[in-house]
């Protein structure tokens, strides 16, 4: 019978102690806490394109976009500063991962609003981890400029065109992100019969930090034409630089596009020949406001 006793009391003590193993790499496991990646983009926007960067919670960001003529005009339109497009920008984040905005272009006196939300943070460690971050974007937007033809019966539809987006980017090193925003642009009313009212594209964006306030960044989108249309589209293409400054980020570009809105840009309309020089220089000024009550 002690021989039992002797037997089972063995059986127990390893069996406590097979338990703390198990015990201890639970515990372990579970006290691996999730990194998540920071400042995959410094700016809400790359160039004209958005980025995954989201605000904080009750933060306002205030963008000032400029986008001058074509420099291949020459002197006597001053290398494009005697035209400009500018647009207006709010962007209020409602949670850190949930941003609305709204914003005026005086381009076709156009409005648009836009919705963002975070569906994914690159991270690592913890039970889940991220290789990306990914976002989503819904943007619409209205031109209120009289109709060309007045005489014809128009429809507020027809002054519409919306926008979605997947924005998947990854912060591959302190210096290196990459953003692939797959699109689609609907516009409710078409020049011809020929052109196509949904256009699918693939942007692709990046930045490089060069020093530790300034960055280059660019970007492109490549659209999938299905139809024959009668007319010639330029792909948009942009560079640029991102200097930090405190609560600003100042923003200097070269796009073959005037235009600086999904619907406007992407769809290439009024996008010149960036092979040939015909590029609009440009800047982006955004200043951040908090709110939170400290």
């Amino acid at each position: 019978m002690n021989k039992i006793f002797i037997f089972l009391g063995l059986i127990f003590i390893s069996f406590s102690g097979f338990s703390q193993d198990i015990d201890d790499l639970l515990d372990s496991e579970l006290s691996v806490t999730k990194e998540y990646t920071t400042a995959t983009f410094k700016s809400t926007h790359i160039i004209n394109s958005h980025s995954v960067a989201q605000l904080k919670k009750n933060h306002l960001n205030f963008i000032i976009y400029h986008r001058f003529g074509s420099i291949s005009g020459g002197i006597s339109k001053f290398f494009g500063i005697d035209n400009a497009n500018m647009r207006l920008g709010f962007e209020y984040a409602l949670n850190d991962w949930l941003t609305i905005g709204i914003g005026r272009s005086n381009y076709e006196k156009n409005y648009d609003g836009f919705i963002k939300a975070r569906l994914l943070r690159q991270s690592k460690g913890g039970k889940f981890s991220s290789p990306v971050t990914l976002t989503y974007l819904a943007s619409s937007e209205i031109f209120s400029r009289p109709f060309n033809d007045p005489n014809r019966k128009n429809y507020f539809s027809s002054r519409l065109t919306y926008v979605h987006q997947l924005l998947i980017a990854r912060k591959f090193s302190e210096n290196l992100s990459l953003q692939l925003m797959p699109t689609v642009v609907h516009k409710n009313l078409v020049k011809t019969v020929t052109q196509m009212n949904d256009l699918p594209a693939i942007g692709i964006g990046g930045r490089y930090k060069i020093t530790k306030r300034m960055a280059v960044t660019f970007e492109y989108y490549k659209s999938i034409r299905f139809s024959n249309e009668d007319i010639q589209y330029h792909d948009p293409i942009g560079i640029g630089i991102d200097i930090e400054t405190g609560g600003h980020v100042f923003q200097l570009v070269f796009s073959n596009s005037p235009l600086m809105q999904e619907g406007g840009f992407v769809y290439g309309a009024n996008n010149d020949d960036f092979f040939k020089g015909d590029l609009h220089f440009g800047f982006n000024i955004t200043r951040v406001f908090s709110f939170n009550h400290n």
